[in-house]
């Protein structure tokens, strides 16, 4: 509005930084913003320009800005659809869509299907498969019995990473505390950790423990809320609410959900004195109880849950917890094959599997394929497949993959020179080989360090066994002919360490900071420091905390003044966190905020709510604000108000 109204862009960026983020099932509103930002009211009141902007935009809030497409959304017809709403092709592509919204199609008497594809489907398919492959087992994913005790326990001690909607600090949270003991009590979660209706999981929580806590509004209540201990879960408990107390019929009530799920506030008014005087007139409830009752279908309205669509979900949500506890090493390997394109994920897999005391190994080879495999032994372990590593291009991928699942008839390489003759492609460039090396994917065929030292050498060879033209040092000599590598330097460990991040995105061979590990396990076993994960668990604004890690990256920035200040990924064995540096500390340890340097640093962490997260609400991103950062190497002890 701002910018087409031809006001300076700084007024309309302060407006909008002004405006804080919604959450699904509450929208955020300029009317809301006003009522909640002391600072945007007192913008709008003394500010003209302002007051004109936001009046505005209150005028045109809530209409489309452009054409959108449902991402999901398939509308059918009985007869052309044509008959019913007019069409058009995308704009960002051929397909046909409606030119109606998703409420007129409905109104047009259309029906219109969501479609949403779950990636966890085929990582339960790619689990059993490898279940199937590595133990002879084959798994009916379809009837995993719903009361296995080690699926349960490990939901109650919270080690719920890489399972279906039960991951995440919160979930986390409420199921160690629930212990749930029947896929009901999945189902409810699943149903009930959505804005609104996640109010009531503590009281959920209590009645599972203490039967003498549960009790009905009314006794009729009983009969549909007996598996929830007498808590409102489902949409499907607001309807039979409705009809049984309220005297609703069924059309009715679905007139209420809708009515519900579009959050109008004139439309909810009315609904609300119609059902409570259905309550009174028809359920013979007193007005208060049935304004009590009224509250507790109220958050319904954020986003609630049908029982058909929790059920669903809560079926695949346990079939990946019984998956991970059955078939944890089969079962993490999908997870990482198919979160293989997010780095980020697989750094927090790679960490869960540690925890779990399954070794994740770097590409090999003698072993690896494309995606990560499993490897049998004492203990069984993962290794990343060979479509991990970064300048390795699919293509070469695809022949060495080919000449690896001809082992069962060729054996694996035996030397570096059986390698380097057996590979058919023409392809392999310095390039590739660089990167086969330094990931340590040929580290059973020799030293990483010798090998980079000679990568000419070794491509000379290949180039000669593959009658790559006479010039070759090692033309005409035939299959039979050995390389022999002169001695070079040993790669350090750290060197080790700075290929992996590079080409496999996380450290796999060790950690940067072993050195310090002790250091930094016996401060936060002293409570004297957090971890990063620890961090990001307990985020509360207003605390202060201690938080020690190996910077990852810095960004640099000016702010308006002209002064520098600094943005940093903080690292430690448990995850990664972002931290800022205000101009003030920056300019004084600048010096010590360097990449792969060990810090640890006094924080004021806080919480930013931004893009849309998988569970329908809004992601919270934990940020450290930090001062006083100091050298690990030189940190000896914390004590409270600082460093010393």
């Amino acid at each position: 509005v701002a910018r087409a109204l031809g006001f300076a862009y700084g007024i309309g960026d302060r407006i909008a930084k002004e405006i804080p983020f919604g959450s699904q099932g509450f929208p955020m509103t300029l009317e809301r913003a006003l009522e909640e930002n002391p600072e945007l009211k007192k913008i709008y009141d003394t500010e003209e320009e302002a007051k004109e902007i936001i009046d505005l935009g209150r005028k045109i809030e809530g209409c489309a800005r452009h054409v959108g497409v449902h991402a999901a959304g398939v509308v059918m017809s009985p007869t052309p659809l044509t008959d019913y709403t007019p069409l058009q092709l995308d704009p960002k592509g051929g397909k046909i869509i409606t030119q109606y919204d998703m409420y007129s199609i409905e109104d047009a008497g259309l029906l219109k299907f969501d479609f949403l594809g779950i990636r966890n489907l085929a990582i339960l398919a790619d689990a059993v498969r490898l279940v199937e492959k590595t133990r002879g087992i084959t798994v009916d994913i379809e009837n995993v019995p719903v009361d296995d005790q080690k699926t349960f326990e490990m939901l109650a001690q919270g080690h719920t990473e890489g399972t279906f909607q039960l991951n995440g600090a919160g979930m986390t949270r409420y199921l160690k505390e629930l212990r749930p003991t029947a896929i009901h009590d999945i189902n409810a979660m699943v149903a009930l950790f959505r804005p609104g209706p996640m109010e009531t999981i503590p009281q959920y929580i209590e009645r599972k423990h203490n039967a003498q806590m549960i009790h009905y509004l009314d006794p009729r209540m009983k009969e549909y809320l007996d598996f929830s201990y007498g808590v409102i879960v489902y949409q499907d408990d607001v309807l039979l609410t409705a009809i049984k107390l309220g005297g609703y019929s069924w059309l009715e009530a679905d007139m209420l959900r809708k009515a519900m799920g579009k959050k109008i506030p004139a439309v909810m008014q009315a609904e609300k004195e119609k059902l409570i005087k259905g309550f009174i007139n028809y359920g013979k409830l007193s007005a208060t109880l049935a304004e009590k009752l009224w509250k507790l279908i109220e958050p319904f309205a954020a986003y609630g849950f049908n029982k058909a669509h929790a059920a669903s979900y809560g079926k695949v949500a346990y079939q990946t917890a019984y998956m991970k506890a059955n078939f944890p090493v089969e079962y993490m390997a999908a997870v990482l094959t198919a979160e293989s394109g997010d780095v980020d994920t697989v750094g927090v897999m790679v960490a869960e599997c540690k925890r779990m005391g399954i070794p994740v190994l770097p590409p090999d080879v003698n072993e690896s394929f494309g995606d990560f495999t499993v490897i049998v032994g004492t203990p069984d372990s993962i290794r990343f497949g060979l479509n991990s590593i970064k300048n390795f291009g699919s293509g070469i991928a695809g022949d060495i993959i080919d000449i690896i699942k001809d082992r069962k008839t060729n054996g694996k390489f035996k030397t570096l020179s059986d390698f380097l003759s057996r590979i058919q492609t023409q392809q392999l460039n310095k390039k590739g080989l660089e990167s086969l090396i330094m990931c340590g994917a040929l580290d059973s065929l020799g030293e990483r360090g010798r090998m980079l030292a000679h990568i000419e050498l070794m491509l000379e060879y290949h180039r000669g066994q593959k009658g790559g033209g006479s010039d070759s040092l090692f033309a005409g000599l035939g299959g039979g002919s050995d390389l022999s590598l002169p001695q070079a330097p040993e790669a350090p460990l750290r060197e080790k360490l700075k290929w992996e991040k590079e080409l496999l995105g996380l450290y796999i061979s060790g950690h940067p900071l072993d050195q310090y590990k002790e250091k930094l396990q016996g401060a936060q076993a002293a409570g004297k420091a957090l971890s990063i994960g620890q961090t990001k668990l307990q985020v509360r604004p207003g605390t202060t905390t201690v938080a020690a890690g190996m910077i990852e990256s810095v960004r640099v920035i000016l702010t308006r003044g002209g002064d520098q200040m600094a943005f940093i990924k903080l690292a430690d064995f448990d995850g990664s966190i972002e931290a800022v540096v205000f101009p003030k500390d920056y300019v004084t340890y600048r010096a010590l905020l360097t990449p792969e340097n060990c810090i640890a640093l006094t924080t004021h962490p806080r919480e930013l709510y931004s893009a849309q997260g998988p569970a329908h609400q809004p992601q919270r991103r934990a940020l450290l604000g930090c001062r006083s950062p100091q050298s690990v190497v030189e940190w000896s002890e914390v004590e409270q108000g600082g460093l010393k």
